[in-house]
């Protein structure tokens, strides 16, 4: 079993390697209260390293759902199986093209000795974010399975899309929420469950935003998260999509996830600002992502190229400072940062 980490150590999991895996994500990190920053940094390398063991597209399907499964069952053990650790590493390192990702499985014993180091109460709370989000990996696995650009699998209703949006993002409102009144006192007010609720809705706003961004490039890899049942409203198949003469039946039922997730963004603008003001980090943390999932869904909005799986829908570097510098020089002020994200809402729900 590995010893108690070093602050150096520690400090590389939730500084340096985080940075690697996702710089967009360790800004939010970065300027979150120091009570709970190991507790959401560790939280987002183990759902980071269970995609990783999903999107290892080198070894079979099948493989990787075991190897899934496997790593779920680490968070409902009483103790850290280090075999089951070994047997990920081993099977998996030595696939990873890009760097950041071989390094995190590299250390992901590491990961697992720092989860182990954190109070009892955060760990249970991390086991739950865990169990439920890789339930939506497991179900992309196997609903996917065999899926390619000429055989396109589909969710199938709304409810499928609900369920799957809950799994890999509504969740993880959920856990931020309860984590947060648990180490925040000023947080004290708030009814926990409602919250929880609306930080559900928070979290499928950001998922759906990655769909309608990234419909293309899932299509091109055989996946659609657009469920057949509204593909249907308007006559369409999930082969049909990326047809040119598609466009004009598909642009109203992309409007309409458009608007739908600029709605459950909305409700997280509305957890935002019940944040009290004392806790300008926490209401950063949440404004950015609010503001910044406006931004992409005008984009997707307003783009001629988002069935073009070669085109690469992305906010630009200028625009992520323009949000933070805003919202940070405010002090994470309502006034400002209401006014910004409405003008957007506006744009998205009005088209």
């Amino acid at each position: 079993m590995p010893v108690n980490l070093s602050p150096a150590t520690k400090s590389y999991l939730l500084g340096d390697l985080l940075s690697k895996v996702s710089r967009s994500f360790y800004l939010t990190l970065a300027v979150l209260p120091a009570s709970v920053r190991t507790q959401v940094g560790l939280a987002y390398l183990f759902a980071r390293a269970a995609d990783t063991i999903t999107d290892t597209d080198l070894i079979e399907q099948s493989e990787r759902i075991v190897h899934l499964k496997n790593f779920q069952k680490l968070f409902t053990l009483d103790t850290i199986d280090w075999g089951i650790v070994q047997s990920i590493q081993a099977s998996l390192i030595s696939h990873q093209a890009l760097p950041a990702e071989r390094i995190l499985l590299e250390r992901l014993k590491d990961c697992f000795q720092a989860y182990l180091e954190c109070e009892l109460s955060d760990r249970i709370r991390i086991n739950d974010l865990m169990t439920t989000l890789t339930k939506g990996m497991e179900m992309d696995l196997e609903l996917f399975q065999g899926s390619t650009a000429e055989n396109i699998i589909s969710l199938e209703t709304q409810d499928d899309l609900n369920r799957y949006t809950y799994y890999v993002a509504g969740c993880v409102g959920e856990y931020w929420t309860n984590l947060m009144c648990a180490h925040l006192p000023s947080l004290n007010k708030w009814d926990v469950e409602q919250m929880s609720n609306i930080g559900i809705s928070f979290g499928k706003g950001l998922q759906l935003t990655n769909i309608v961004k990234d419909v293309a490039k899932d299509l091109n890899r055989g996946r659609c998260y657009i469920p057949t049942s509204l593909l249907k409203t308007a006559g369409l198949s999930p082969n049909d999509i990326l047809q040119t003469q598609s466009w004009k039946s598909f642009q109203p039922i992309l409007n309409t996830l458009i608007q739908q997730a600029a709605e459950y963004l909305n409700q997280g603008w509305e957890y935002t600002t019940a944040i009290p003001r004392s806790e300008v980090r926490l209401r950063l943390s949440c404004m950015w992502p609010i503001l910044l999932g406006g931004e992409t869904l005008k984009l997707v909005l307003n783009s001629p190229n988002v069935l073009n799986p070669n085109c690469q829908i992305k906010i630009t570097r200028s625009c992520v400072y323009k949000v933070i510098s805003l919202t940070t020089i405010s002090g994470g002020s309502n006034l400002i940062g209401t006014i910004y994200w409405k003008k957007l809402y506006n744009q998205l729900v009005i088209a």
